[in-house]
Order: C-alpha cells, then structure tokens, then sequence
C-alpha cells in the first residue's frame, strides 16, 4: 500500500473537516447575528451546501474510483441525474427512519428534513461520489471485507461514525437539563458532525496502523 495515497487521502479528510469548522465561523462575518446553535437551520444548511460542493470538487480533482472506461456525454448527464435521484429519495428514507425514532411528524418538519439532508451528505453523498449510483457497490463496500482501496475503507468508516453520532447526539434531548443544544434536532445533528469529523481523523491513522495486514483486491 503505497504512503502516497494515504497521505492524499489524510489531506483530503482534514480538507472536509476543517471545511465545517469554517462553516461555523465564516458565515458569521456575513449574517447578523449568525451562530451554530442560535440560527441552528441556517447552518445545517451552510453545512450541508460546503461539504457536498467539497466532496464533489475533491472526487474530480482526485477521482479515487476513476473507471479505466471513457464514457459519454449522455452516460455522464444520466449518471448525474441518477445520483440527484439517488441524494433526494436518501434524505427522504433518512427523514423517515428519523421520525420512526421520535422526531415530530408534523412539527419540526423543516428541522428533521435539514438533518436528514444533512446525514445523506456526510453518508450518501459520499457514497455517490465514491461509487456513483450502483446500488450493488453499496451493498459490497459496506459488507463484510468489501473495501477494495482505502477509499472505500475510509467511506465505511466515515459513514458509520456519521450514523453512530446522530445517535448518540439522541440521548440527551429527553434529559431535563433545559440547555440551548437539546432543542431539536441541534444535538443530533451536532452529534453527526462530530461523529463524521472524528471518522475523518480515524480513517487514515486506522488505515496506517494496519497497512500491512490490509490486502485490496479487485473483485
């Protein structure tokens, strides 16, 4: 396993995560009154805009999954489409499963649906850029041993550390605490961020430390 694409893929993570701690001191400079907590909606969806354009910009730079096939213009406009597709029926699932787990069906509509936007761009977004809209490649990277470059090892990581934040973000909002950050969804979806920043750290340390037992195979 080469050093060199351990090293593009630690830059490209802290590029992701120093481009959320950006969006929590930029926009502040240019919206009155502006703060993570205070104006929570607006953020998630400075947030979500910044890390998907990131994401996207970083694919095309780096492409890390480049198919040794040149395809067409037609195939390139309908792959597109399929991954907007693809984004859009994510957050509806993610705003589904969310509300399943107790968020207000009718109230808070617009708060859990930014999350839910949210999630699919630390996880699904991530997913489309890596794999495009192949619904089996899903389905192998996220099996057991189904990475096949540290690409797709980091994704995994990424997207289940995203998940397992949101989670965890759940625990304190029906505590009695009275605090800012309970109101929902900000804990969630703070706890997302979180969970996804810290799966950007891990990835690539997690991927040296076991770079020699690490064996990618094409499938």
């Amino acid at each position: 396993m080469r050093e060199a694409e351990i090293r593009r893929l630690l830059a490209a993570n802290l590029l992701c995560a120093l481009s959320i701690i950006l969006t929590a001191v930029i926009p502040a400079f240019f919206l009155d009154g502006f703060s993570v907590l205070g104006t929570h909606l607006t953020w998630l969806f400075v947030c979500s805009v910044c890390v998907g354009t990131l994401n996207v910009i970083l694919h095309l730079v780096l492409k890390p999954n480049q198919s040794p096939k040149r395809s067409s213009f037609a195939h390139k406009i309908s792959r597109f489409l399929k991954c907007c597709i693809y984004f859009f029926m994510s957050c509806i699932l993610f705003h589904a499963i969310i509300v399943l787990y107790g968020a207000p069906l009718i109230e808070s509509v617009t708060e859990t649906f930014l999350f839910a936007v949210l999630l699919s761009t630390f996880t699904t977004l991530q997913c489309l850029c890596m794999l495009g809209p192949n619904t089996q490649a899903w389905i192998r990277v996220f099996s057991k041993n189904g990475a096949m470059s540290i690409w797709e090892s980091s994704l995994q990581i990424t997207a289940v550390c995203s998940i397992l934040g949101a989670w965890f973000g759940a625990f304190p909002i029906p505590l009695d605490w009275d605090r800012p950050w309970q109101v929902w969804p900000i804990s969630c979806s703070l706890g997302a961020t979180f969970g996804y920043m810290a799966g950007l750290i891990i990835a690539p340390l997690w991927i040296h430390w076991n770079r020699k037992q690490l064996t990618y195979k094409s499938r």
